[in-house]
């Protein structure tokens, strides 16, 4: 199973509704594939431009890591070293926050990540989850 376009349409739109009927400030979201590629990115009205290399620098790591944000800023944490060399690896593309959310199909398999950014790392991360959830798919923040 592949996440696909309009899956990746889905969990952006939900994402982004779920962060404007939370308060939140304006979101950016992309969806990127188990391969790291990205398959649809949005930045609501009033979102820094800068925000799509954040956006996809937290789905980034967490495909290409196996690990979602959360993990990789408990990683960074406790081993620095680590976290530096594999940002080091990809040309400094890790942003190892809450926000990077790995997609899971149903039987447990990474078919994808998530990156959200915009407001506090926990909101874009309860944001991510949201959309991923509309699209009938699991996320892991």
């Amino acid at each position: 199973m592949s996440i696909g376009l309009e899956r990746a349409r889905v969990i952006v739109a939900q994402t982004l509704a779920h962060g404007q009927a939370a308060g939140m400030k304006p979101l950016s979201v992309i969806v990127l594939d188990a391969g790291g590629h990205p398959i649809a990115f949005e930045r609501s009205d009033g979102a820094s431009p800068g925000r799509y290399g954040i956006a996809h620098g937290k789905a980034f790591g967490a495909v290409m890591l196996g690990l979602a944000g959360r993990a990789q800023a408990a990683r960074a944490e406790t081993n620095p070293a680590f976290i530096a060399a594999v940002n080091g690896v990809y040309g400094g593309a890790l942003v190892p926050v809450a926000g990077g959310i790995l997609v899971r199909d149903a039987g447990g398999a990474v078919i994808g990540a998530v990156g959200v950014t915009g407001c506090t790392s926990d909101n874009d991360a309860a944001a991510g989850l949201a959309g991923i959830a509309a699209a009938g798919l699991v996320g892991e923040a």
